[in-house]
């Protein structure tokens, strides 16, 4: 089908910071467009978007949640629109980097009364990371302290005088009524509906949109020759064709559009979504990008949106739904999607069979008889293709999409099942909640199962999730420090097990010789019998008897590392011997060894890397040398912030990411990198 016929298709990813309005905002695009009989409420737990019993618990955005619309712009014609509504919390910016990963645009979205904020600041790095192109929309102008002239110069002052205001408010706080459009230089009324007429400038707003009608009208002449020509022979293009310029310069990232509007009163929403339409590309106008062959390598290749290409399609999300079970969510790159294709999972290697197509509007499920080229959409029970998946209509070969940013955990807690069921259970749900968040991750320390992940609520709502969705309830706690043991000393050893109850004894004498290994060199076996002392057939044995000690604990109750097991002697019986037996022996030993010369205790360090202002930088540096941090740098970021590099123990960052935060307003970025162990001061009690 050709564009006549079939609406050209946008995604748009609703990003910013907590509190600016994007939720608001596009229950107020389903609204105007007449997805929705009547706009939700956050702070009532009704919207669209914000539909997870955890997000309404909280009042606020947890997940990436999709939304369809239809739309109509001025000129008649339909336009098919996917919102991509993502968290502000720095907790779950795997929203925000899964929404970017199938985004056409950005649409960033900042308060009239915040202004910019450090999570502003981070969805236009992560947008022009992504290589997503941006337009800004000014929200909660009709608030009190609403100021829209503030915010503007301050998104130029931080993003650059390439921020274009497209209109300016006709009134501010509870007096804002309207909008002046700067290119077209009408004024645009708007009625409780949230409706537009024409209408003639106010005298007091006519200077100042004129000013910058002239500004905006020789920034887009000129990038084209035609129309600068034109303009300098006194002959000013009609808005139309200044508008389609701009969309040019809008698609290379060259300029940005700045509009304002009420997502509570719907004043300015329309223009909003006409605006979307008519300045950001559709998924028709850039190609996709994968990433073909194997492992980490491969090469990066462009994919064309060809409709009549083949089926190619990029499972960017799985959820678990607790009525449907898996729901994927998936754009097609290329080609056209039905339902009963068969497809092979160009990253799993696994068949699978696309069961029914949908479109979501939060949690509603609008069936569709395909998905084009370009657009976003959904299927349930695609078992064998997890988020970051990508399925095609190919036999063979190995692809995979263009890699997300990757989001190290900071923050960890310890999960004690609630119940042996729980217990059995845990397992599994936890690699099910993995699938659908890869920020979170599972390990063990201690016996305990630690969940990490990026701070206090992303973990909390995750055992929520566990509960709910899973079944599975689980009493959390702190996550113990990883401490290590290594031996103080070299000891001479035997061991020796010796036991006859009734037929065949047991019986193995091991003599070993057990001696410290520099740091970070793990383990090391030595085999040194000469004679025949030890049969060849239990040397193995006597390894795995020595590793078995090391890791059940050292005097100190934690595993023991670095460490040279050195095997020169030993006495065998022909008939009593057996591997367990040399193992077991081996395993006495050791322990023996570790008693005798002592063990000294280790902890883990890591390389803790904080990026703030630079008025903050001194703040960061006296906390860190509280934690028993060494500082190794001190440097200047690329957009003019500090960066701080330390060593610091684990046992001093359990709360570090909720404390930086704290002192820093949220302005600070965290990555924490595993790196050593090192000996621990005789005042650190594991």
């Amino acid at each position: 089908m050709n564009s006549a016929t079939t609406p050209t298709h946008r995604t748009v990813a609703l990003v910013g910071g907590t509190g600016s309005g994007k939720t608001t905002l596009a229950e107020a695009l389903l609204h105007r467009a007449g997805a929705i009989s009547r706009a939700g409420s956050v702070e009532q737990g009704s919207t669209v978007c914000d539909h997870e019993p955890e997000e309404v618990a909280r009042g606020t955005t947890l997940g990436l949640s999709l939304a369809y619309l239809d739309w109509t712009g001025p000129d008649g014609v339909e336009h098919a629109v996917t919102l991509a509504d993502t968290p502000g919390h720095p907790d779950f910016v795997v929203g925000v980097d899964t929404a970017l990963s199938v985004a056409d645009v950005a649409l960033v979205v900042v308060s009239a009364v915040d202004g910019v904020t450090p999570g502003t600041r981070f969805v236009w790095s992560a947008a022009e990371a992504a290589g997503v192109p941006r337009i800004v929309v000014v929200t909660q102008e009709d608030k009190a302290r609403a100021d829209f002239r503030r915010v503007l110069a301050e998104l130029r002052a931080a993003f650059g005088e390439h921020l274009w205001p497209l209109e300016l408010p006709l009134g501010e706080e509870q007096a804002f009524h309207g909008i002046a459009d700067v290119l077209s230089e009408q004024a645009l009324e708007y009625d409780e509906a949230g409706r537009h007429h024409e209408a003639p400038l106010p005298a007091e707003a006519e200077a100042e949109e004129h000013r910058m009608h002239l500004d905006v009208t020789e920034e887009i002449v000129s990038h084209d020759d035609e129309q600068l020509e034109a303009y300098l022979e006194g002959n000013e293009p009609p808005a139309g064709d200044l508008q389609r310029t701009f969309a040019r310069e809008v698609a290379t990232g060259e300029a940005v559009p700045v509009v304002v509007c009420s997502g509570l009163t719907g004043t300015g929403v329309d223009r909003v979504a006409d605006l979307l339409c008519a300045l950001a590309p559709s998924a028709l106008d850039h190609d996709g990008k994968i990433v073909v062959g194997d492992g980490e390598g491969g090469t990066e290749v462009a994919v064309a949106p060809n409709p009549d290409g083949e089926v190619l399609v990029h499972v960017f999300r799985t959820v678990a739904d607790p009525f449907v079970g898996q729901v994927s969510m998936l754009k097609v790159l290329s080609g056209v999607l039905r339902p009963s294709d068969r497809v092979r999972n160009a990253t799993t290697g696994v068949d699978e069979r696309i069961h029914g197509l949908f479109r979501l509007r939060g949690a509603e499920h609008l069936p569709a008889d395909s998905l084009r080229v370009g657009e976003v959409g959904a299927v349930a029970k695609l078992t064998g293709s997890p988020s970051g998946s990508l399925l095609w209509s190919r036999s063979n070969g190995t692809a995979r999409p263009a890699p997300r940013p990757r989001r190290a955990p900071v923050f960890a807690v310890s999960l004690e099942p609630a119940s042996q069921s729980d217990d059995e259970k845990l397992s599994g749900a936890l690699a099910r909640l993995v699938a659908e968040d890869p920020t979170l991750i599972i390990d063990r320390a201690g016996g305990a199962t630690i969940l990490r992940g990026l701070g206090d609520t992303h973990l909390a709502v995750a055992v929520e999730r566990l509960a709910r969705v899973f079944g599975v309830h689980v009493n959390t706690g702190p996550a113990p420090v990883a401490y290590r043991e290594t031996i103080a000393g070299s000891a001479q050893v035997e061991g020796k097990l010796k036991k006859q109850s009734g037929g065949h004894g047991q019986f193995a004498v091991v003599q070993l010789r057990v001696s410290p290994l520099p740091p970070g060199q793990g383990f090391e076996f030595v085999d040194k019998v000469v004679g025949g002392a030890v049969p060849r057939t239990y040397i193995p044995a006597v390894e795995k008897g020595a590793r078995d000690a090391l890791a059940t604990g050292g005097p100190q109750g934690h595993p023991v590392v670095d460490v040279r097991v050195e095997l020169y002697d030993g006495k065998a019986h022909s008939v009593d011997s057996s591997e367990m037996a040399f193992r077991t022996a081996a395993s006495i030993g050791v322990k023996a060894a570790l008693a005798e010369a002592g063990t000294v205790l280790l902890e883990p360090v890591s390389i803790v890397t904080v990026t703030v202002p630079s008025e903050l930088q001194g703040t960061v540096l006296t906390d860190l040398s509280g934690r028993r941090g060494r500082v190794s740098a001190t440097e200047a970021a690329d957009d003019g912030r500090a960066r701080v590099v330390a060593s610091v123990p684990d046992a001093e960052l359990e709360r570090y990411v909720l404390d930086l935060r704290s002192m820093t307003g949220g302005q600070a970025e965290l990555v924490i990198t595993p790196d050593r162990y090192v000996k621990a001061p005789s005042s650190v009690r594991a």
